[in-house]
């Protein structure tokens, strides 16, 4: 497939940007924005999504095409996506940007990132991948493929610069736009919760595997927790009608009388409007983090996987909190430790316990100021100086 570039002027700056998911597509158009400010009459193409496309970005496929998840889904998937694949490498090769920028999506961009860079293409990565805690070999492919790295999180660059790979920290998005200080009273009105009770946030997660491990532990939980703390309230955000059927299917099979109130998306109010969140590890933790909630994080999967995992994770924690402080400032229990019991009576101790509450919500305002540091400005120079061959 031939793709249309766009005609450029003598000099005029080209910037190749291939963003796979919603998150990528935020970044993507922060970025965009910025490098507007450095290079007015720029050319961005690739593959983005609505947010990109309405800062006046190209894109070749819809970005729905690269958002793929589980192994048999790729495997599906994988001959269209080989194919988008080596019809934007023949583009860019044979019209050449000044820079070309993956975010996030790194089984798709760093493979393109290598290419490009083979034929003296300069080249960035937005978003790193996991390699400092799992499959930390890949930092060899990486070196190769990017002239620089930009991290969301300080420990992240350190472990590029350990192994001298360029990069950059810039902060996080999510850390610019949350404020320091989180308005519970106004949350609880946006719900329509209310206002002068015990509220208890339970997120299990958003895909139907992680529900299926942890949603009726959750909901033991917090029968165990209604029964020590009368009164309690417990939310549950959704994603959509399937995830709400499976989580009502759970309650009804566990035949549980408890005051829970489902609500459809809105997750960062239903974090900010509640006093204690638990909480399946993976984003949300960091976002539950910025909110300054107190949290108890845990994770569950199948026997197998957990084997695998566990031989090849290296990072001491898993919860975002734990990773940036370097210390255990959130609870982590993880398979057979993910009990009823051991949930709530974390979560009990958090309930009852203002200085345990006070502690962790210094620690998190703390970690929240670390991370705001204006991340697509920071980006956006940092790309810019490398078109312009200076030192990132």
């Amino acid at each position: 497939m031939k793709l249309e570039a766009a005609p450029a002027e003598a000099n005029q700056i080209r910037i190749g940007i291939v963003a796979g998911e919603a998150s990528g597509d935020i970044l993507g158009a922060g970025l965009i924005r910025e490098l507007k400010q450095h290079f007015p009459d720029a050319i961005f193409e690739g593959i983005g999504g609505p947010e990109m496309i309405s800062e006046g970005f190209n894109s070749f496929f819809p970005m729905e095409r690269l958002s793929v998840m589980g192994l048999v889904e790729v495997l599906g998937r994988i001959f269209e996506l080989i194919g988008i694949r080596k019809s934007l490498k023949r583009h860019f090769l044979s019209v050449p940007p000044d820079v070309f920028i993956g975010i996030d999506s790194p089984d798709f961009t760093l493979g393109l990132e290598l290419a490009l860079r083979r034929r003296g293409i300069k080249t960035v990565h937005y978003v790193s991948p996991s390699v400092w805690a799992w499959r930390q070999k890949r930092i060899f492919k990486i070196a190769k493929a990017t002239d620089l790295m930009l991290t969301l999180f300080p420990f992240e660059a350190k472990f590029y610069k350990e192994h001298q790979v360029p990069v950059k920290f810039v902060g996080h998005p999510l850390a610019d736009m949350i404020p320091f200080q989180t308005n519970q009273l106004d949350a609880r009105k946006r719900l329509a919760l209310p206002e002068s009770e015990t509220i208890v946030a339970l997120l299990p997660g958003s895909r139907s595997g992680e529900i299926h491990y942890l949603g009726d532990v959750f909901l033991e939980s917090a029968n165990l927790i209604a029964q020590k703390c009368p009164g309690v309230k417990f939310i549950i955000p959704y994603v959509n009608d399937e995830r709400r059927q499976q989580i009502e299917a759970l309650l009804k099979i566990k035949a549980l009388q408890l005051p829970v109130t489902l609500i459809s998306g809105k997750s960062r109010d239903v974090m900010a409007a509640s006093d204690v969140v638990l909480m399946a590890s993976g984003t949300a933790t960091l976002e539950a983090m910025l909110l300054k909630k107190p949290m108890v994080v845990a994770y569950r999967m199948s026997a197998l996987t957990y084997f695998i995992m566990s031989k090849l994770m290296k990072a001491p924690y898993i919860a975002l909190p734990n990773l940036l402080a370097g210390s255990r400032l959130v609870p982590e229990l993880i398979q057979a430790q993910a009990s009823p019991e051991n949930l709530a009576r974390e979560v009990l101790i958090r309930l009852e316990d203002q200085s345990v509450q006070n502690q962790v919500q210094s620690a998190f305002l703390d970690l929240h100021q670390g991370l705001k540091q204006d991340a697509s400005k920071q980006a956006g120079a940092a790309v810019a100086n490398l078109i312009k061959h200076k030192p990132a």
